[in-house]
C-alpha cells in the first residue's frame, strides 16, 4: 500500500506543480471557464499518460542510446511553448473570448509529449515506481497517474475561473493574458538554456 501512497503523491507533486501546461490551463480557464478548458485537460492529460507508459515500455533505453533526442525534443519544445506563448499573450482582451485563442486537444497533447518537465517527470517516475519488464506495476503507475494528473491540471483551470472575479475589465485581461505569455515564453527559454 505504500507504493501506492507515493506513486500518488509523486503523481499529484508534478501534476499541480506549476509548468507551461499549467499556465495554458489556467489562463483558459479565466478566459474561456472550465468546461470549455476541458478538451486541453484531457489532451494533456492523455499525452502525459501515454508519455509515461511508452517510457516505461523501453522509450528510456532509447534516449540512452541516442541522448541527443532529449536535446531536439528540448528544441521542439520550447519552440512550441513560444508558439503557445505568443498566443496567450497577444490574444484579445475581451470578456468573452472567441473559439480561436481557446487551447484544444490537440495542442493538450502535443505540449506534454514535448515538454521536457514531462519527459523527466515520466523517466523519474518510471524509475522510481516499476521494475522492468514489469507491465502491471507499469499499468498500476499510468492509470494513477491519468486520475491524478487529470485533476492537478484541471485545479488550475478552476483557479483561473476564480480570477475571473478580480479581473473585471478588458484592460485588466488584455494585462493578466500578457503576464502569463511572458511567463510561459520564460519557461520556454529556461528550458532552451539549461
Amino acid at each position: 500500500m505504500s507504493i501506492i501512497i507515493a506513486m500518488c503523491t509523486y503523481a499529484l507533486t508534478m501534476s499541480i506543480s506549476p509548468g507551461p501546461v499549467n499556465i495554458i490551463t489556467m489562463t483558459s480557464g479565466l478566459n474561456h471557464g472550465i468546461y470549455r478548458t476541458f478538451p486541453f485537460v484531457a489532451g494533456a492529460t492523455i499525452g502525459f499518460t501515454s508519455l509515461l507508459f511508452c517510457i516505461g515500455l523501453g522509450a528510456s533505453e532509447l534516449i540512452e542510446l541516442f541522448p541527443s533526442f532529449m536535446q531536439v525534443i528540448g528544441y521542439i519544445g520550447a519552440a512550441f511553448m513560444l508558439y503557445m506563448a505568443y498566443k496567450i499573450a497577444f490574444s484579445k482582451g475581451t470578456i468573452a473570448l472567441g473559439e480561436e485563442s481557446q487551447p484544444s486537444f490537440y495542442q493538450g497533447f502535443l505540449l506534454n509529449i514535448l515538454n521536457p518537465k514531462a519527459w523527466i517527470a515520466s523517466i523519474s517516475g518510471v524509475a522510481a515506481f516499476t521494475t522492468k519488464g514489469d507491465v502491471s506495476s507499469l499499468a498500476l503507475f499510468c492509470g494513477l497517474y491519468f486520475f491524478i494528473c487529470f485533476i492537478g491540471v484541471g485545479s488550475w483551470a478552476v483557479v483561473g475561473q476564480k480570477a475571473k472575479t478580480l479581473i473585471q475589465t478588458e484592460s485588466s485581461l488584455r494585462i493578466f493574458n500578457m503576464l502569463m505569455g511572458l511567463g510561459l515564453a520564460s519557461v520556454a527559454l529556461y528550458l532552451l538554456f539549461i
